[in-house]
């Protein structure tokens, strides 16, 4: 069985939520017998190795290491001149000013060898990936390194991908998940399948699926394991998690009953804590990430005068359920 492959003691993944996880979340979700995770896609390979080895310090068990596939952007010099002008008052109101261009500021995996030599070197145990999957060699030398595979699908056709790419594993995640949607095309339709919905659309795939959506108390977990899922992925519910590098103004945000799916934050669907930004029409956003680097200057500028109205702070829609401890009495909390 996977989990036994893994290590797996508790059937609950911590999801690898990037610019939240730490080496000390991660590390402390493994030794208690589920699977700590690392979101590593804002940062480049030297600064990935580092949390990495970070983690490694403190478990001797495996951990998820999490890398986005996305593709690249379509630059449109219009259209980014054209939202950084609609943001210009909100700059503005803060005594600043919006840049004068917006930059790429995530790199692709299939673009970083020096990633992937990363993950072979350092062995974190799991590598799993969103928005896509690698090139063919890529997945190779990471199967070859022994690492466990999985992949995120929101719909049955990209968990076939996910098979027939010789994946381990496909990471189900429903509509009401927080964070990014992990769609292969941001612009494309989406059956916004809920959790439950998506997991009987998989039932008959022939690989282990994880359920990731609306999994935030241990009845949550038992329902998605009665549904055929091998584990349940949770990411909103550690949010709050003491080890985990949430800001204080997001933690305060979660408090809130109402979630938005937008694009208005990084040019790609993710659900978040409704706010002065992702209430925003995202219609003419581009495209992911460029959104994000004019965001996270507005962002800073606005905290600085005390508004946090800005935060890309995701969350899913149980949000408000999140109830603060370690990271150890959540996954107890979780455990089935």
């Amino acid at each position: 069985m996977l989990l036994d492959r893994i290590g797996m003691r508790v059937a609950v993944i911590q999801a690898p939520m990037a610019g939240v996880t730490t080496p000390e979340l991660a590390a402390a979700v493994s030794n208690a017998g589920g699977l700590g995770s690392l979101g590593v896609a804002a940062m480049n390979a030297e600064r990935a190795r580092e949390e990495v080895r970070r983690t490694r310090a403190l478990t001797p068990a495996s951990f998820n290491v999490n890398v986005f596939c996305h593709r690249a952007p379509e630059r449109d010099p219009a259209k980014e001149a054209a939202w950084l002008d609609s943001l210009a008052p909100d700059f503005e109101r803060f005594g600043a000013t919006a840049p004068d261009a917006l930059s790429d500021g995530y790199r692709r995996f299939q673009d970083d060898p020096d990633m992937l030599q990363m993950l072979l070197d350092e062995k974190p145990g799991v590598v799993s990936f969103h928005f896509g999957l690698p090139e063919a060699d890529q997945l190779a030398a990471l199967r070859d390194s022994g690492a466990v595979l999985l992949g995120s699908a929101t719909n049955l056709a990209d968990a076939l991908k996910v098979k027939a790419a010789g994946l381990d594993g496909v990471v189900a995640q429903g509509w009401q998940a927080g964070g990014h949607r992990g769609v292969t095309d941001e612009n494309g339709p989406d059956e916004r399948l809920p959790t439950m919905a998506l997991l009987a659309a998989l039932k008959d795939i022939g690989l282990p699926v994880i359920a990731a959506g609306a999994i935030m108390t241990r009845d949550d977990v038992r329902a998605a394991l009665d549904a055929g899922a091998i584990a349940a992925q949770c990411g909103t519910a550690f949010l709050v998690a003491d080890e985990a590098g949430t800001s204080a103004p997001h933690r305060a945000a979660l408090s809130a009953r109402k979630t938005v799916m937008t694009r208005a934050i990084s040019g790609r669907p993710a659900r978040g804590v409704e706010n002065l930004i992702s209430t925003r029409d995202d219609s003419a956003a581009p495209d992911y990430p460029l959104p994000y680097s004019a965001l996270k200057a507005l962002h800073a500028a606005a905290s600085a005068k005390g508004e946090a109205g800005y935060g890309p702070f995701w969350a899913g829609t149980g949000c408000a359920q999140a109830q603060p401890g370690t990271a150890a009495e959540i996954l107890a909390r979780l455990s089935p």
